[in-house]
């Protein structure tokens, strides 16, 4: 029995950690190419990236600078990290945010840990706290240069929603709130208390995991 035959039979039979993250890897690429040793890219590919998390949140421009991964390739590993994205989503949407949390918070760490740029989104909640809209405010540093309260409780009025949650994630990898991210959150809340819509939490996530504002007291 050849090594890639091997490989199929424990991913199959076995569970979870039948394989070894560098062997998933080399799997995958065994869509991509059909002859040949994968075992050293993937190797290779762990080795750039940190993580198999880290290497399937990757930009296929750079998978493709790591020797033996081409278009193809790259390709495929994306389609890995579309797909666990629209699998974590699935859990959120149609659902009551709050009694789903964790499975929020599943959905933002593949959507987010990996990122290498600060994003910001607002969650806008209906009466039943069901997600009606994942807004993408923009990238850069939480503040009021890039997030207006205003602006993000208008939103909330024009879509009918009754109460929201912030996300943003730190690239550095430590989630842990700065001073801006807990004065503009309490902005936020503020202007949300005026007009009706609560501010349920502002999640931050990084690398190292995720930290909540409301449950460290801070809204």
């Amino acid at each position: 029995m050849g090594h890639r035959a091997r490989l199929r039979r424990r991913l199959l039979k076995g569970g979870a950690e039948a394989l070894a993250d560098y062997e998933v890897l080399e799997y995958l690429l065994f869509a991509a190419i059909k002859q040949g040793d994968t075992k050293p890219i993937a190797k290779q590919l762990i080795k750039q990236f940190g993580s198999l998390a880290g290497v399937l949140n990757a930009d296929p421009a750079a998978l493709q600078r790591v020797k033996g991964v081409g278009e193809t390739s790259a390709a495929a590993l994306k389609s890995v990290s579309v797909a666990a994205r629209r699998m974590a989503r699935s859990e959120v949407m149609k659902k009551p945010v709050l009694g789903s949390w964790q499975s929020l918070l599943d959905y933002l760490a593949i959507d987010m840990a990996h990122l290498t740029v600060e994003r910001v989104r607002v969650l806008y909640l209906d009466t039943k706290n069901q997600l009606i809209d994942d807004h993408h405010v923009g990238d850069g540093s939480i503040d009021e240069a890039s997030i207006h309260p205003r602006e993000v409780i208008r939103r909330a009025l024009d879509l009918g929603a009754s109460a929201l949650i912030l996300v943003h994630n730190h690239p550095s990898g430590s989630p842990e709130p700065s001073r801006a991210d807990i004065q503009i959150t309490q902005r936020i809340a503020e202007a949300g208390r005026l007009l009706g819509v609560t501010v349920h939490d502002h999640v931050i996530v990084g690398r190292e995991g995720h930290v909540s504002l409301r449950a460290k007291g801070l809204i």
